[in-house]
């Protein structure tokens, strides 16, 4: 009888265990379900973004047609100035993934469910590591080149009127001609490495909508498994 007291105490303490570590599992898929609701919103903006970039960066070959054959027709190139300054990047929401990885809370998880969560961190250090190589290398290029052909106080005055994370384009307006100098070849190179610049964020834009309906589709699959409204 003593034995089976002994026993039957043991399961009830496991069971108690259990249920414990299961309600600290849900509560992790809760915390990271609005964590990614979370990061969607903050991608959306970013898209946003990255379109108006590439669309106004779209029109550079025009401009290029206009100041290469008047050097003091700069106006064109203010637009083009303002889109290719900064960037905004994606921060992931890593609260509960921090969570998870510091307590040991994977474990607790069902092992679809950490694989998923897994496999949206590692896609974010894609991005991460495009950003800071292939996409950092390609703005680095263009403001140095800019830095060495534009007039100090136009470029000047110009940085101050758009020195913002958000693009107005109401302020591309260039306070005179931007050209310090009558080198086309310097301004073929800024032309040149604007088309990659294009580029990159064209592919930065395709990254970041990976991401989003890599969440997408986990918020839908938390959402219809844990049955989350």
């Amino acid at each position: 009888m003593l034995f089976l007291a002994v026993f039957c105490g043991f399961l009830a303490e496991y069971q108690l265990e259990h249920q414990i570590e299961k309600e600290r599992a849900r509560q992790y898929i809760i915390s990271l379900y609005e964590d990614l609701k979370n990061d969607t919103t903050q991608i959306d903006q970013l898209i946003g973004y990255d379109n108006k970039k590439i669309e106004a960066l779209s029109n550079m070959y025009a401009c290029y047609d206009t100041v290469m054959k008047h050097l003091e027709s700069t106006a064109c190139m203010g637009t083009l100035v303002i889109h290719s300054r900064s960037n905004r990047g994606f921060a992931l929401n890593d609260r509960t993934l921090k969570q998870l990885a510091n307590a040991g809370g994977y474990r607790l998880l069902h092992k679809e469910d950490a694989d998923s969560i897994i496999s949206y961190e590692n896609r974010y250090k894609v991005y991460l590591d495009f950003q800071a190589t292939v996409f950092q290398q390609a703005q680095d290029n263009v403001r140095n080149t800019l830095n060495q052909m534009a007039d100090f106080k136009v470029l000047s005055s110009h940085q101050l009127t758009t020195a913002t994370f958000a693009i107005d384009t109401t302020r591309s307006t260039l306070n005179g001609p931007l050209l310090f100098t009558d080198d086309k070849t310097l301004l073929n190179k800024w032309f040149n490495e604007l088309s990659m610049y294009l580029r990159v964020t064209n592919g930065q834009r395709n990254i970041i909508i990976q991401q989003r309906n890599k969440a997408i589709s986990l918020i839908q699959y938390f959402k219809n498994k844990y049955h989350f409204q």
